[in-house]
Formats: C-alpha cells, sequence, structure tokens
C-alpha cells in the first residue's frame, strides 16, 4: 500500500485528476476499476473519481509498487536556468520568452523549453523541488509561438493557476501585441470581425468571412503607430485568443507580418533579411471584474517588455 497526504498544491482538485498526475504509469481504465473495487480509498472510506481533495487527505492506494515511479523528473536541471524576468513575486512570474524559445516540448522533443527552464530557476531559489510535490509543477498560464517573443505567464502554485487560468478565460487579463505589417494601411485603426478554421493536418489556419460549423470567430483589433519604408508598426489587442490569430488575420486583410515565412511574402522578407515573423507580446494588463483571491493586488496592473528588436531596426 501507499498513502499520499493532500498538501495546499494539490487540493481542490478531482480524485482522477490528481492520479492521472501522480501515477502516470496507472492506466485510466484501471484506476476506475480500483476506485470502484475501494483499492483507492480517501480517509479509509469509499470514494468516486469525482471527489474533490482536501488539505490533509490521506489517499490509500492498494496497488502493484509497479506503477509508482523510482523518481521523479529532474531531466530539467540539464538546461539553463537563464530567463528575462519582467516581474515575480511568491504566487507569479512574468518572463520575456526569446524569440526561437519553445514554451513547452514539441515535435522536436528538445528539453530546452521556457517551462524546463523556469523549473531550474525555481529550483536554484529552492522554490520547487519535485521531490517534494505530489503533482503540481510551475506551469505556464499562455503560450507564445517559438518565433513570437513577449511576456508569459507563469504560475508558481495551484491557487494562482486556477485563479488566472480562470481570468483568462472571462478575459479578465489583457494582452496586447506589437509586428511589423507589410505595406501601408488605408485604415489606421479597426477590429476585424471573421471566423478561423484550424488545419490540423497542414498546421496551418485560414480565415473565413462566413460561421461555418468548423470555425471560430476571431476579433483582432488593431492600430497603426508608425509608418516608415512601406511597412507598418502595428500595435494589436486580441479579443479572442486562436492559433496564428495575428499572424493569419493581418495576412487575410493584405498586410501580413515581416517575417512570416508560413502566411507571410518570402521575397519581402529577404528584401529586409528578416528570418522570423516581427512579433512581441510587449504588454499584459490585469483587470479583474471579479474576486481574484490571493491574486487581487495584481488588479490594474500592468506590465511591458523592452522594446522589441524590430522597433529599433526598422522605425
Amino acid at each position: 500500500m501507499r498513502t499520499f497526504i493532500i498538501n495546499e498544491n494539490d487540493s481542490g482538485q478531482r480524485l482522477d485528476k490528481f492520479i492521472t498526475k501522480t501515477i502516470k504509469s496507472l492506466p485510466k481504465n484501471l484506476m476506475y476499476k480500483y476506485i470502484r473495487l475501494k483499492r483507492i480509498k480517501i480517509n479509509g472510506k469509499r470514494c468516486e473519481i469525482s471527489t474533490r481533495l482536501n488539505v490533509g487527505d490521506e489517499i490509500q492506494l492498494y496497488i502493484n509498487d509497479e506503477f509508482f515511479e523510482s523518481a521523479k523528473d529532474d531531466s530539467f536541471l540539464s538546461v539553463s536556468s537563464n530567463i528575462n524576468i519582467i516581474y515575480e513575486d511568491e504566487n507569479i512570474i512574468l518572463i520575456d520568452k526569446p524569440s526561437g524559445l519553445v514554451v513547452h516540448e514539441d515535435n522536436d522533443n528538445s528539453i530546452d523549453t521556457l517551462i524546463n527552464r523556469i523549473k531550474h530557476y525555481l529550483y536554484i531559489k529552492k522554490e520547487y523541488d519535485p521531490r517534494n510535490e505530489l503533482s503540481f509543477a510551475p506551469a505556464l498560464c499562455n503560450r507564445l509561438d517559438r518565433n513570437t517573443s513577449g511576456i508569459v505567464i507563469c504560475a508558481k502554485n495551484a491557487e494562482s493557476l486556477r485563479i488566472l487560468n480562470q481570468k483568462i478565460k472571462e478575459r479578465e487579463i489583457h494582452k496586447h501585441y506589437l509586428c511589423v505589417c507589410i505595406g501601408t494601411f488605408s485604415k489606421k485603426e479597426d477590429t476585424l470581425n471573421n471566423y478561423l478554421f484550424k488545419d490540423e493536418k497542414n498546421k496551418t489556419v485560414h480565415i473565413e468571412n462566413n460561421k461555418k460549423p468548423n470555425n471560430k470567430q476571431i476579433l483582432t483589433k488593431y492600430k497603426v503607430i508608425k509608418e516608415k519604408n512601406n511597412l507598418s508598426l502595428v500595435e494589436i489587442n486580441l479579443l479572442t485568443g486562436r492559433t496564428h490569430q495575428i499572424r493569419a488575420h493581418m495576412s487575410y486583410i493584405g498586410h501580413p507580418l515581416l517575417g512570416d515565412g508560413k502566411y507571410g511574402i518570402n521575397l519581402i522578407n529577404k528584401k529586409y533579411g528578416v528570418k522570423t515573423q516581427a512579433l512581441c507580446a510587449n504588454r499584459l494588463t490585469f483587470d479583474f471584474l471579479t474576486d481574484a483571491g490571493i491574486l487581487g493586488y495584481l488588479d490594474k496592473k500592468s506590465f511591458y517588455t523592452k522594446s522589441p528588436w524590430f522597433v529599433d531596426k526598422f522605425f
């Protein structure tokens, strides 16, 4: 038998979610069977897969030792701990992710990811050690493409992660971007309203005018800040957050991002000598309309990156 005592970071979640994250080698169908047969109990009593865990709960698992991993994954210790911190407190970190770094492991299976660098950084600070955690690890609350730079939010504890995910869902955290678009805009400020279809096979998205069963509405608000040499510096406020939304939407209206090899114009990219999209998530604002719990102190605060590389280079 193995036992787990639920701590603050593991409380509040469903039993099945906790077991899935904590005992990764235990098949789900077997987990459900063990709960049904009372080989998994909470505080010595029968439980359900949907039972919510509380601090101090003791989970008893009458299952074979083969399902328990001998050691926690510490591969993050082999990557750099170097991260560019914009803001940090006991609950969150805001990081300025550089272009070229992935946030999580992708198809290349590289362990040099932003989240692994953060884990290493927090390990050195003695704020994170996988051996002392049952299921929780520092987690990113938003994603950026490999070649997009800018602010990424990381939660240091489970309560902060729950709050941030909810606030993002309720659009109480606003992300603003700067980008360089090709050409000059006839309309210097607008809110674009279209629909996005995600092509999973080709890893691209397509913009459409009309609603269809397999597409989703996208709203992109833009404002031209500067114009020079047939290039426009544009500020963008995402009112929805879809895959490749900015890149695809700007391309759809005839002003693709400079350096974008997927939705852009390669001849123009080569002319300006740019090999990666000129796009940065440069500003983040917390605008809470409902209770934010332990993160209430962040309300109405805004955070910025330094001036992105493309501003100095082209404007």
